[in-house]
């Protein structure tokens, strides 16, 4: 996920400082400041990282330097602002060139504390966020709500058929005359009054949303007293669950943490059926009510984004957002969706029937309900395939995975290699640094691995940018990956899931595709794509994981080193298809919940987001009581404290092309440079710096189907 970017999302406004970036303050803007505050200009964010490609200091920088430098990035940029609107002359590089080169003290303390406070949240970073959140979307409001900048952006964009711009330049143009209308540069001063409210009510709303989330993380865990509950769990999970206890002042007893879905994976595992509806119910009810209640702000999140679409000419916040996707418009991803529907439910309900068999078999008198499902589907896939997942986790050591595997495959693929640089300063300790170098030697880029979690650390996996790449600007990339794998004890190995393994591969597609971009300007750079392209590159480096040529070079067993019985690796080939109809569904049903929450009329208030639930999904023919949706609305982070409201459907979008080009890549040689040199300067280089299918068909030759992704995901006979 991006936040990235597309990414990692602590507010959706946070986010938008990161594409813009200079190298010097102007002299005016720091006196302005000086003028009201006192300054500490030994501030290590008031000036670009002396460190290589101007990684940041961590080592420096201090939660009190992060103020100072966010109200000089203010008041820089408007300066900057106002010296473009001050030209006489209109010209592409006094002011789309300009505006390209501006904010760059802002973009560099927000990439520091967008990052931070998502791997690191305190108290005071969470004030933090709380106060500058708002000043943000203030701040990005006086710029493309500013009139007479506005008027020069639309001077140029009305004359760039006969300024001779190169196609990336033109782009450039064409975006961010875009940009400034989609933020409201042309309502009357009335609407524009309304749309700042709006926008600064909404970043406060996904900021509290966010932090209420991190706080129930802490609060939901399930405590169990008595160890004879845990039984189905190894000696090694009930370990860690007894020291997370001690260290949360529970001597004696069991704590259970709750990952970022509504599913929990140690469900799968647990006997006691009690438990496991208490693990399930803790999941499924976070932020629904207390103190950390989502609920209201979901509503007038909904409320909110109906309100600015209206004004800004559109009936929904779907309609808006999707008009500036690949997908255009909500009714081609209802579309999408509904013709998946049938042979979907066709898959939960044989899926279903198998799973009470099996509970039949066991003597259950029940029918299945959502804290069942993973028990049973561990078991039916164990007879059906005669597989246990512990048995393959050994074969999954973490470091094994990531050099042996993820980094294997980058250098087979595109020629790159991460060497670690220990000199670096990182955040924390279990973050690595890495140099990337190009097959000639060519240093590329700066890479951060955050694999671990950590009391603080928001859920989820993505990537972040520190550093965009720009020629323009002479910026070489520095990247971040961040996941929530739970980390062994000192002096044990850390034994992936094949899941955490595939969602490694896919992060990394999401770094390459920033560390490998090759554009001028950073505006179009890398992951400056849209929603429902940007998660095609990352989705597409999954499948590498099981490639013959890549497991054979990683799957290794952590403690004997041989390699994993061809017996094994066939049953988990095998098993790739098995509960999709599950795992399809639980998807299809948060996106939809997603782009109906965002199709809602200003005046809808949604009240009872259970019930609401229900009836989008009973509307679209997925409703299922014991198949729930991926996410709830009151923990659904990319819907509503993030940037993918109504985009959550572009993870199934995204799937369709990258199924599509993996599996034209196999038909191509598979695992090779050429093909690999092919993908990387068609899509990972170029970024947004020409319309995506254009890129996607220089590739490819022509347009996606869909057949691949139907066989990716077992729901096609063929």
């Amino acid at each position: 996920m991006i936040r990235k970017s597309i990414a990692a999302v602590i507010s959706s406004v946070l986010l938008l400082g990161a594409c813009n970036s200079q190298n010097v303050a102007p002299q005016s803007a720091i006196s302005k400041l000086q003028t009201t505050a006192q300054v500490d200009l030994t501030n290590p964010l008031l000036s670009p990282s002396s460190l290589q490609y101007q990684a940041p200091d961590f080592s420096a920088i201090k939660d009190k330097h992060i103020a100072p430098a966010f109200e000089l990035g203010f008041a820089q940029q408007l300066a900057e602002v106002d010296e473009i609107t001050a030209q006489k002359t209109v010209t592409f590089e006094n002011t789309i060139v300009a505006l390209e080169k501006s904010g760059a003290q802002l973009t560099r303390v927000s990439a520091y504390f967008s990052n931070i406070s998502a791997t690191d949240s305190t108290p005071t970073r969470r004030t933090l966020q709380q106060k500058f959140a708002p000043l943000m979307a203030q701040h990005y409001d006086n710029i493309y709500l500013n009139e007479k900048l506005f008027s020069r952006v639309q001077d140029i964009y009305q004359q760039r058929d006969t300024l001779k711009l190169d196609a990336e330049s033109l782009r450039l143009t064409e975006v961010y005359y875009k940009r400034f209308v989609r933020a409201g540069a042309k309502l009357n001063a009335d609407q524009k009054s309304q749309i700042r409210i709006l926008n600064k009510e909404h970043s406060q709303l996904t900021t509290q949303f966010s932090q209420n989330l991190l706080k129930e993380t802490q609060n939901i865990a399930v405590l169990v007293e008595d160890k004879a509950q845990l039984k189905g769990l190894n000696d090694k999970q009930i370990n860690a669950m007894s020291a997370a206890a001690e260290n949360a002042g529970h001597t004696g007893k069991y704590l259970i943490s709750i990952t970022n879905t509504t599913r929990q994976p140690i469900l799968a595992q647990l006997e006691n059926r009690a438990l496991r509806e208490r693990i399930w119910l803790a999941s499924a009810n976070r932020a629904r009510s207390g103190e950390t209640s989502n609920t209201e702000i979901v509503s007038r999140l909904a409320q909110n984004r109906a309100e600015r679409a209206n004004i800004l000419g559109f009936d929904s916040w779907a309609e808006y957002g999707l008009s500036a996707q690949m997908a255009k418009t909500p009714e081609a991803v209802f579309k999408m969706f509904s013709g998946m529907t049938e042979q979907l439910m066709e898959n939960a309900a044989q899926e279903t029937q198998a799973i009470e068999k099996k509970i039949a078999q066991r003597g259950g008198d029940f029918t299945v309900q959502p804290w069942d499902w993973a028990f049973y589907a561990e078991l039916v896939r164990q007879d059906k395939y005669a597989l246990d997942e512990s048995t393959v986790r050994p074969y999954f050591e973490f470091n094994r995975v990531l050099e042996d595997g993820v980094f294997f495959t980058m250098k087979a693929l595109y020629g790159i290699e991460f060497k670690p640089r220990p000199d670096l300063p990182v955040y924390h300790p279990d973050v690595t640094a890495y140099e990337v170098f190009d097959h000639d030697g060519t240093s590329l880029a700066i890479f951060y691995a955050d694999y671990f979690a950590r009391q603080g650390k928001r859920g989820g996996a993505w990537m972040n940018s520190f550093v965009d790449q720009s020629h323009l600007l002479g910026q070489t990339p520095v990247v971040v990956n961040v996941m929530n794998i739970a980390k062994a004890p000192n002096g044990q190995p850390t034994l992936l899931s094949y899941g955490e393994v595939t969602t490694i591969f896919h992060e990394l597609g999401h770094g390459i595709h920033g560390m490998l971009s090759d554009v001028n300007y950073p505006s179009l750079a890398g992951t400056a794509v849209s929603r429902d392209f940007v998660e095609f590159p990352s989705t597409f480096e999954e499948d590498w994981a099981i490639h013959p040529k890549v497991i054979a070079n990683y799957a290794k067993h952590y403690q004997t080193n041989a390699a994993i019985p061809q017996e094994l690796l066939d049953k988990l080939v095998n098993s790739r298809s098995f509960n999709q109809g599950f795992d399809t569904l639980e998807y299809v049903a948060a996106a939809v919940v997603d782009m109906e929450w965002h199709a809602l009329k200003p005046e809808d208030k949604i009240t009872d987001l259970e019930a609401f639930e229900q009836k989008v999904l009973k509307k679209h023919g997925l409703y299922l009581p014991h198949i729930q949706p991926r996410y709830k609305s009151a923990y659904f982070s990319h819907s509503m404290g993030g940037g993918y409201s109504a985009g959550y459907y572009a993870y199934m979008w995204s799937e369709i092309l990258a199924a599509d080009a993996f599996a034209y890549v196999q038909s191509q040689g598979g695992l090779d440079r050429e093909i690999g040199k092919r993908y990387r300067q068609n899509i990972l280089e170029v970024g947004n710096s020409r319309p995506l299918m254009e890129s996607y068909k220089a590739f490819r030759g022509q347009e996606p189907t869909t057949d691949a992704l139907l066989k990716r995901r077992g729901l096609s006979a063929n």
